[in-house]
């Protein structure tokens, strides 16, 4: 995605395709074609804040061009390569070294500075890509009885080193094959799917149903919209319990999720239907989460929604500070008015790097903002909008105003969220250019209470900050009546793997010491395993090693650290503080 040309110097940015079967190619971010280049005013504000000059950007760094090699044998027994061949065919076998990378490896940052310095390790013997149900459950029964450590892969969105396959074993690609509408029910408005649907296309198919649904004769969405929804599969979104950016209106995952169907090492679960029930524990719940250490997800049955785009009401406003934002957001959140749709906030810092970035500071919108009392690194941004029925839409979006204006917010209209609509997707390709010069990028994020979140928001940004020339920016991106999820994104240079990893355990322990949950949608995977038991305290965390005892008696699903269940006492954290 190209930008306006730059006034000054402009670095040389990479803007052609990645090469096929590359380095690139695999740790790039979506679309090997596609790229988003700084804007001038963040690149001039990367300089400033890092103390950077145009000399440090005129020589790219690893940019990982060459074709992947690495030595790592396939040690799988022929005779078991031939018995998996035999399930899927020879055409859904891989145990080239490209496509056993592919499945590997996810989004952190640790994950893309080990690919841009062609570290490989943990790949799986080999791939398999199934093409039914029956596939995978025997595939799921012959790895357990040959005891076959056995991965799974979706998207490849996940940024907790959550498919990385530690114990070698197998890797099942979902995307290729098993990624097609198993059922719609328009009278119960649900829509029933195998696992590695991606998102765009069953959000295509949905908006399209009286086209490509039988029996449809209205428009639904999915209402389920991450920022790696172009790149993130439907049981990806399940078994990380994950969130999209519209969840204060449609739910987290586990508000749209109505069953799911998983092959274990026990036999093959399917959870029922009903809306609602009360007959016992909610098996569902128990393996929704669960992040491949239970079985493998097959079908996933969804709630689905009504489309209509046409009814969205946008509204963006500006608060003189962030204590003024966060209880305008709590009062709308506790009004019982009706839930807007997408609602986030951003703090002072991500207020102010939003105003750079797109061009506001030292305008005519800026200078009236500051005759009102705005003031620089002090006001923040609250954008958002309403879907629904068309007066339900109004009624959250006039009550929205009147909360706003009673804290002395103004008004920037819906302008500004269309834009922030416009790139909320494509934001991530920023990665790959600015780490082509040794710029990292990474996120966390926690989920906090009202009564805790200033608490939360200062301690974490205070060991962001301990890092000297680093950007930390914050919002709340998800919203409840009793709390909400804060998203700390951290811009600094670093290329060193210990330092980086240091540094990220670092933010992980201040979550943890301040009473947060160490994740609200990102899941936990391997990279955040550590922390688990230490946040729920050993008691209720017994409980996630007797049912993994109970689904999975021989240890193959998902191996090597992945929600911990398997971690050495010695690699855990705050056993002592968090009991």
């Amino acid at each position: 995605m190209a930008t306006k040309p730059y006034k000054g110097f402009s670095p040389d940015w990479y803007t052609d395709t990645a090469p096929e079967k590359s380095y690139r190619s695999v740790f790039k971010w979506g679309d090997p074609a596609a790229y988003k280049v700084p804007k001038e005013n963040l690149y001039k504000l990367v300089k400033e804040i890092f103390g950077l000059s145009d000399d440090n950007f005129k020589q790219r760094k690893e940019l990982g061009l060459e074709p992947v090699e690495y030595d790592i044998p396939v040690t799988l027994d022929d005779k078991h390569l031939k018995a998996l061949e035999k399930i899927v065919g020879a055409k859904n076998i891989a145990t080239d070294n490209y496509s056993r990378l592919t499945v590997a490896y996810g989004q952190t940052m640790y994950d893309l500075m080990r690919l841009r310095k062609k570290i490989v390790e943990n790949v799986p013997n080999a791939v398999l890509y199934p093409e039914t149900r029956e596939q995978i459950t025997d595939i799921v029964a012959y790895c357990n009885e040959n005891i076959i450590p056995l991965y799974v892969y979706g998207g490849g969105s996940s940024v907790t080193r959550g498919t990385e396959c530690m114990k070698g074993g197998i890797s099942l690609d979902m995307r290729k094959n098993f990624n097609k509408v198993i059922e719609f029910n328009q009278k119960n408005q649900t829509i029933t799917v195998q696992a590695g649907m991606m998102g765009p296309a069953l959000e295509k198919i949905l908006n399209e149903a009286p086209e490509t649904l039988k029996g449809a004769t209205e428009r639904y969405s999915c209402g389920h919209f991450p920022q790696s929804f172009e790149y993130s599969s439907v049981g990806g979104w399940v078994v990380t319990r994950g969130a999209g950016q519209n969840s204060t209106y449609y739910g987290k995952i586990e508000d749209i999720v109505l069953s799911q169907e998983y092959a274990t090492p026990i036999g093959y679960i399917k959870t029922d239907n009903t809306p609602r029930k009360a007959t016992g524990p909610d098996v569902g719940h128990i393996m929704m989460g669960s992040e491949g250490t239970f079985g493998v997800l097959t079908h996933v049955t969804l709630r689905i929604f009504k489309y209509q785009p046409e009814n969205r009401y946008r509204y963006s406003y500006m608060f003189k500070s962030w204590d003024d934002a966060m209880n305008a957001c709590r009062e709308v959140m506790q009004g019982e008015f009706g839930m807007p749709s997408v609602f986030r906030v951003s703090d002072q810092e991500e207020t102010q790097l939003m105003m750079r970035m797109y061009g506001i500071t030292d305008s005519p919108l800026d200078t009236l903002l500051k005759m009102k009392g705005f003031k620089d690194n002090e006001k923040c941004l609250l954008l958002g909008f309403t879907d629904g029925e068309k007066k339900f839409g109004k009624n959250i979006a006039k009550n929205i105003r009147k909360v706003c204006k009673k804290y002395g917010a103004m008004s920037l209209t819906g302008i500004v969220t269309k834009s922030w609509e416009h790139g909320r997707f494509t934001d991530p390709y920023l990665r790959d250019n600015l780490q082509d010069f040794g710029i990292m990028i990474d996120t966390l994020e926690c989920s906090v209470n009202w009564d805790n979140m200033e608490q939360v928001h200062l301690d974490v940004r205070k060991f962001c900050k301990s890092r000297p020339n680093t950007i930390v920016t914050t919002h709340i991106s998800h919203m409840y009546p009793q709390g909400g999820n804060l998203y700390f994104i951290f811009i600094t240079p670093l290329e060193d793997l210990h330092e980086f990893k240091e540094y990220h355990s670092g933010i992980l322990d201040a979550i943890q010491k301040s009473g947060a949950a160490i994740s609200h949608h990102h899941g936990v995977g391997k990279l955040f395993a550590p922390w688990l038991e230490g946040y729920l305290g050993r008691t209720q965390y017994s409980i996630f090693k007797a049912l993994k005892k109970h689904f999975d008696p021989n240890g193959i699903m998902n191996p090597g650290g992945t929600l911990g269940l398997d971690l050495e006492e010695k690699d855990k954290k705050f056993l002592r503080e968090y009991k």
